[in-house]
């Protein structure tokens, strides 16, 4: 991909992009990123060697896609910042801000664009990220190909067909994270109560953790099959097992992502202001 990219943003995750941009080969000559404050864009521009302006049109003019990495409370104003240079230039638009609607961004930037929406999560920060992508109609299929080589910068990355199922996405993947840090705060909080020490505790936890993911995803097998696998009958693990069950821990998660889907279609509200 020779393609010019702007970063309207030049925060943590659009710095995650970038530097899986750069890693994986991408020209840096060919990513421009803006930010409103002075320190920020030196910053940006001595980590990276990329050009950051303080001119959001000036950026987009320049641009063949346009990344909008900004907080989803100034989406709309930062929108009306490149109004005119996007409708001028007609960019592919990649929005990684949650909560925002591909038609609430047409309606601020001007009908008919082609605007991928995404839903990252905190590991893209490490580039161990999984972003669901939903794109609207007007999206080609080298613009699907364009921004599906961005997002996997950060991690893996799946497509919707439908935008709302980014809500449960959201709720997966999005929110997930969070947890498995509440589940596993929970383990080593459990574990010196039964007389590990703090950093005993915590280093077990982390590498189990990792164990078990690094298990599932080389697997051929799923997760409930697994999970069989290391249950001995009658041993340790069943009972701990059972013990989960019978405090409802499948409708615990169940309620809980719910209320995370719930949640990101109330935002979506809130943020786009009107349908």
């Amino acid at each position: 991909m020779n393609t010019t990219i702007c970063f309207i943003g030049a925060g943590n995750m659009a710095q995650s992009l970038i530097g899986g941009l750069i890693a994986s080969g991408y020209n840096q000559q060919n990513i421009i990123a803006t930010d409103p404050t002075e320190a920020q864009r030196n910053a940006v521009t001595q980590k990276f060697g990329i050009h950051c302006l303080a001119d959001n049109a000036e950026a987009v003019s320049k641009s063949d896609i346009v990344v909008l990495a900004v907080k989803p409370q100034v989406f709309e104003s930062v929108c009306q910042t490149i109004t005119e240079a996007v409708q001028a230039k007609k960019p592919l638009i990649i929005s990684v801000a949650a909560g925002i609607r591909s038609n609430d961004i047409n309606r601020w930037l001007g009908d008919n664009m082609a605007i991928v929406r995404t839903m990252p999560n905190t590991p893209a920060l490490i580039q161990t990220g999984a972003t669901g992508l939903f794109a609207n109609a007007s999206v080609s299929q080298e613009q699907q190909s364009q921004a599906e080589h961005i997002l996997r910068a950060a991690g893996i990355t799946v497509w919707v067909d439908e935008e709302s199922k980014l809500d449960a996405v959201t709720a997966l993947s999005g929110s997930g994270p969070a947890y498995y840090f509440m589940f596993m705060e929970a383990m080593e909080q459990t574990a010196q109560k039964l007389g590990l020490d703090e950093k005993t505790a915590h280093l077990l936890t982390l590498q189990t953790a990792l164990g078990a993911s690094k298990m599932a995803l080389e697997s051929q097998q799923d997760c409930a099959t697994l999970r069989q696998n290391v249950t001995s009958p009658n041993g340790t693990t069943e009972k701990a097992l059972q013990s989960f069950e019978n405090a409802g821990l499948h409708q615990i998660v169940e309620n809980a992502m719910k209320a995370s889907q719930t949640r990101a279609q109330e935002l979506a509200n809130e943020l786009g202001g009107k349908a």
